[in-house]
């Protein structure tokens, strides 16, 4: 089977020891210490990874990803690059590429696209194939919070209808399948897509907050 998520797991690990610890990243308030800590913590620390869904456990979370972050940061890397535990049903290769492709996919556009000069990488056909798969199986879920209805466009690849509008009229989002990924998991300002409506539904749009929190 074709594994792209450990080759962006790979991808990312090269950018992020090529950039070093305090590089910017496009995930709010983290540069690329903290991103790394966070990826470790959610294959290998499910101690601390429950505060990312039980609020009153989060403080605990952020100081265990603040201690983490402070340490040997080539090491910290290294865990990344590891993968999962052999505990951790990610640890399997069929289960790595459900569950993480879309996690390392975006996770390194968020270091790439924090730098000057970046510009969209050429990906392979197949690639694209299996994030417009992803994207279309997700929308529903990461448009949740949009006030306007949503078709999302992949020339080439389909369309697919994400939300039905709410207090708006529709608003169509086309792009490249790695676009539309990006767009639809909040990161609107570095995602080069086109959206298409009326101007009072896109700015609803461009307000609302996509992903998964």
């Amino acid at each position: 089977m074709t594994r792209h998520a450990l080759s962006e797991r790979h991808l990312l690990c090269d950018e992020l020891l090529r950039l070093g610890p305090d590089a910017p990243t496009k995930c709010e308030g983290w540069d690329t210490r903290d991103l790394a800590a966070h990826l470790v913590i959610r294959e290998g620390r499910p101690d601390l990874g429950v505060g990312l869904i039980v609020p009153f456990l989060h403080a605990r979370l952020e100081r265990g990803r603040a201690r983490m972050a402070a340490g040997d940061y080539p090491a910290l890397v290294e865990r990344v690059r590891a993968g999962a535990p052999v505990w951790n049903p990610m640890h399997f290769a069929k289960v790595d590429e459900a569950a993480n492709l879309v996690e390392f996919f975006v996770h390194h556009e968020d270091v790439r696209r924090a730098q000057p000069g970046w510009e969209p990488r050429d990906l392979a056909p197949n690639l694209q194939h299996v994030l417009w798969v992803s994207v279309r199986r997700s929308a529903r879920l990461m448009f949740r919070k949009s006030p306007a209805g949503i078709v999302i466009v992949a020339p080439g690849h389909g369309r697919h209808s994400a939300r039905l509008p709410d207090d708006h009229g529709t608003v169509v989002v086309r792009g490249t399948p790695a676009e539309l990924v990006l767009y639809a998991f909040g990161r609107k300002d570095v995602a080069r897509v086109e959206l298409s409506g009326d101007a009072d539904d896109i700015a609803a749009l461009q307000e609302a907050h996509l992903g998964v929190s």
